[in-house]
């Protein structure tokens, strides 16, 4: 049987590295192997009962049909004074959308933009969908490197130097994931200064872990920051990180109206709108209680503090303390060039996530799928006594190595 023909455009793509990290641990899991997973970026709290709620009682009441490709008006609504009220930003309700998660708005902005050989410019560390929806709508990524000792954070002067005549869009996340970079304002504008001069390129900004921050920061919107660019720049959030609504499949944006319209059209043809039930359950979030924030941020802080540390104090690793979002992103520079107890040199950041997994059973994504070597992530999103064994076990794993 002859095998099916595929387009060039999926061949030019790979499967999410994160997920398959994940699919891994639950496979050797099942197979009765005693793995720590540290993959997903979920956080490991329940959906408030206000939002579940809210959701039953509107399937009770019958409203489990198609609606606005969109968005409800009463979801485009809640978003519109979401962004108001905690963002500064107005929009109109041709202004906003809603999407099957946020990672559908970012995919539907990149295929109704670029063209084939646009760029995007992405800075890295990255989440690791960013460049293959650049390359999947026909655009070339264009990766900016970062410094940890700058935070982690794209500087002015290098997005000068990456910017061409054929640059689209730049692609910002903050807080970040994988590394936890936070913008301020300042950051912003700086950035801002220089984009005022290039007015082709969009920004899109993906604010979708914007309620996880630390120590005392405080979220600021690009769009505020700069708002001599807000008719530029596509605004990206969701349910799914702040109110541990991650299978809810719900992200919403404000935008300019011709481009909302345009990925509406998209939208249209593909998923069309996002499920009924999430956007009741996204209403409740958006305008009810938002007092369990504060205790779910507290005990991330708590868990960033104590597997930092962990990370810290291991020969070979190096652990910035993130700003923002649930990851740890140490450096295992010290550890490439060191021998496993099989004789096996350790050539690369896979090579470090490998070991850890085959020999203490640590489930950890590389750092190459972020476009940042040599690192690796972990989630902190997970029980405090699961981050203690995890730290333990990766201590031994290391002092393994010559």
């Amino acid at each position: 049987m002859s095998q099916p023909a595929f387009s060039d455009r999926v061949q030019r793509i790979k499967p999410s590295p994160s997920t398959a990290a994940a699919a891994l641990a639950r496979q050797l899991k099942a197979e009765g192997r005693d793995i720590l997973s540290l993959t997903t970026g979920e956080p490991d709290f329940p959906t408030p009962p206000h939002i579940v709620e809210a959701a039953a009682e509107a399937m009770r009441r019958g409203e489990t049909r198609y609606t606005n490709v969109g968005g409800t008006d009463a979801l485009k609504a809640a978003v519109i004074e979401k962004f108001s009220a905690e963002n500064g930003l107005a929009y109109e309700p041709a202004e906003v959308m809603a999407s099957t998660g946020a990672k559908q708005i970012i995919f539907n902005a990149l295929m109704a933009t670029v063209n084939e050989g646009d760029e995007v410019i992405v800075p890295s560390p990255c989440w690791v969908s960013y460049p293959d929806m650049a390359m999947l709508a026909g655009g070339e990524p264009v990766i900016a490197e970062t410094r940890a000792e700058d935070g982690f954070l794209l500087t002015a002067e290098a997005l000068e130097r990456l910017i061409t005549p054929k640059t689209r869009w730049l692609v910002l996340n903050s807080p970040s994931n994988p590394s936890g970079a936070v913008y301020d304002a300042a950051a912003f504008q700086a950035l801002g200064e220089v984009l005022a001069r290039h007015p082709r390129i969009g920004v899109m900004s993906d604010d979708i872990y914007e309620h996880i921050i630390y120590d005392g920061r405080r979220f600021t919107a690009f769009a505020a920051a700069c708002p001599e660019l807000k008719d530029r720049t596509l605004t990206v959030n969701g349910v799914s990180k702040a109110y541990a609504m991650t299978g809810w499949r719900l992200g919403f944006c404000g935008g300019p109206a011709p481009l909302i319209k345009e990925m509406a059209k998209l939208q249209s043809q593909s998923t069309s709108n996002p499920s009924a039930i999430g956007q009741a359950g996204a209403i409740a979030a958006l305008t009810g209680p938002k007092d369990f924030l504060a205790e779910m941020v507290g005990a991330f802080a708590r868990r960033r503090d104590l597997i930092c540390g962990r990370l810290e104090a291991i020969e070979g690793l190096s652990c910035t303390s993130p700003a923002g979002a649930f990851y740890a992103f140490p450096s295992c520079a010290g550890l490439i060039g060191r021998k496993t107890p099989e004789r096996k040199v350790l050539e690369s950041d896979w090579d470090v996530v490998r070991y850890l997994l085959d020999s203490v059973g640590v489930a950890t994504v590389h750092g190459a799928a972020f476009c940042a070597s040599p690192y690796f992530r972990i989630s902190f999103a997970t029980a405090d006594e699961v981050l203690e064994e995890a730290g333990e076990r990766i201590a031994r794993a290391c002092d393994a190595l010559s």
